[in-house]
């Protein structure tokens, strides 16, 4: 595990490969070297201490839809929110945002999540709705379906618009299932044994666990049907007590 000291207090998206095992004393620097005053009151609100129960954890589900797979080249077209607990998906209180992205829209990315030009020719820029975004996120653990999508992206939309980019804990569902079907063979027979890889995506994922088919590459829905996959996945391996440093990265 590595400690990012003040040298390293702007992280880039390469940062998903390194970890954070003090993110409560990362906040506590942000707070006072953030330069932008609303990366500054996010930092401000803390995160929760590396040994809270997951049971008090205040979690919330996060889903990002975008142009492209690089945040250097992409950008956010729609951000969906789903407060969560272990027990319930505030679904009423779920939130999502079109946003106006500065590279356009292209065929792919109209194909995948239907969000077309004319949904978008009168959506804010990210920045007009930051204020709101970064107080929905302030103090939460971040539940998302593969890290490498939501971070990323709200880095670098975040250091194009106020000059520094954001990191904060998340519980990528993705990886919880990776640690039960993306294990290296064990013993030397079994690395002869030719097993098709199991799929660990979302939709997959919730059939295992029982959970209703949704409708894919929608922002709110995708965040609601993470939550779900969580609750699922705690609910049959973690106890309620699981410190949440075993979840979180």
């Amino acid at each position: 595990m590595l400690y990012l000291g003040p040298s390293a207090l702007n992280p880039t998206p390469a940062v998903e490969s390194t970890t954070i095992d003090d993110w409560q004393q990362y906040y506590l620097q942000q707070a006072k070297v953030a330069e932008h005053a609303l990366l500054r009151d996010f930092y401000a609100k803390g995160m929760i201490s590396a040994a809270t129960a997951i049971c008090d954890a205040p979690l919330l589900a996060m889903d990002i839809e975008t142009t492209g797979l690089d945040p250097t080249l992409s950008d956010i077209v729609s951000i969906g929110l789903a407060p969560m607990s272990l027990k319930q998906v505030n679904s009423s209180q779920a939130r999502q945002w079109l946003v106006k992205p500065r590279c356009g829209l292209n065929d792919r990315s109209v194909t995948l999540h239907g969000i077309t030009h004319s949904d978008i020719d009168l959506a804010p820029d990210l920045a007009d709705i930051l204020p709101e975004l970064l107080t929905a996120l302030a103090g939460k653990v971040v539940v998302v379906h593969y890290r490498g999508i939501e971070r990323p992206f709200l880095h670098a939309a975040l250091k194009a618009r106020l000059g520094a980019g954001i990191y904060f804990p998340v519980i990528d569902t993705m990886a919880l299932e990776a640690r039960l079907y993306r294990q290296p063979p064990v013993r030397w027979w079994q690395k002869w044994q030719r097993q098709p890889k199991v799929s660990i995506r979302l939709a997959d994922s919730r059939q295992r666990y029982g959970l209703p088919h949704y409708r894919p590459h929608h922002a709110v829905t995708d965040a609601i049907a993470c939550a779900e996959l969580l609750q699922a996945q705690l609910a049959t391996r973690f106890s309620p007590q699981s410190p949440i440093n075993q979840l979180w990265c």
